[in-house]
């Protein structure tokens, strides 16, 4: 058995899926491994809709009460998948420095830059994310997958007019206007169901986390900025988005 199909079977038990599989060059920052040994495959695993809902709920982290309760789970799950395999792993949190989680994953060929900064997954839509990379001292076998992003073929863009307060303008996301909003407005959609941008995505609508999944994040999200002072009015420029049809 390949150390892929190990790393597959062995994230699957978590309800987590390998999202894109790569060789690293230089220019992509990914460290030497704990003895030395240089990284030659970086392999990103993550949740496909709310397929880690089951595995994380029931986790001792999301029942403890403490914060940080998915990444906790993930260092956890994460860390021992990689020692396992002789590998090293790597999370999208934790920083600064940040590890390029989103540059990482369009090296991949199958996740590409939507317009509202996310990637988008052609069969997935925007329902997907990253828990952890791992970095392992072996090749990958097998041509790397190819595909292209369906945000080339959409016209209407109805990502960018979803949202109540419009934080998806001009090629940013204003975190500000997205968290002072649901800070006001305690029976907003967003609190019950998640992003509404995301969900006016047509791409991978059955896909969409469940209702508990989505109130998860969306009180992280807002405790983490309303607790840690004012959002800023732009929290990142997104990748660039396919231009429009």
């Amino acid at each position: 058995m390949s150390f892929l199909q190990r790393l597959r079977e062995e994230v699957a038990r978590f309800g987590l899926a390998v999202r894109a599989v790569f060789a690293p060059c230089a220019e992509d920052g990914v460290a030497p491994l704990e003895d030395g040994r240089e990284a030659r495959t970086l392999v990103l695993v993550g949740n496909v809709g709310s397929s880690l809902w089951p595995a994380f709920s029931a986790s001792p982290e999301f029942a403890d009460g403490q914060p940080h309760a998915l990444d906790r789970w993930s260092r956890r799950i994460g860390e021992g998948t990689a020692a396992g395999l002789g590998g090293r792993a790597l999370f999208p949190f934790g920083g600064p420095p940040h590890h390029p989680f989103q540059r990482w994953a369009t090296r991949g060929g199958t996740l590409f830059p939507s317009p509202v900064g996310l990637l988008i997954d052609a069969q997935h839509g925007l329902w997907h994310a990253f828990r952890f990379a791992i970095a392992l001292p072996d090749p990958a076998e097998g041509a790397a997958p190819t595909g292209s992003s369906p945000c080339l073929t959409c016209a209407a863009r109805p990502c960018l007019s979803a949202c109540p307060v419009d934080a998806f303008v001009e090629g940013e996301y204003r975190c500000r206007d997205c968290v002072d909003y649901l800070a006001k407005h305690a029976d907003a959609a967003c609190w019950r169901i998640g992003c509404l941008a995301r969900h006016a995505c047509p791409v991978g609508a059955a896909r969409c986390y469940l209702p508990a999944h989505a109130s998860f994040h969306m009180r992280a999200f807002v405790a983490r900025h309303r607790g840690g002072g004012a959002a800023p009015r732009t929290a990142f420029r997104p990748p660039r988005a396919p231009p429009a049809p």
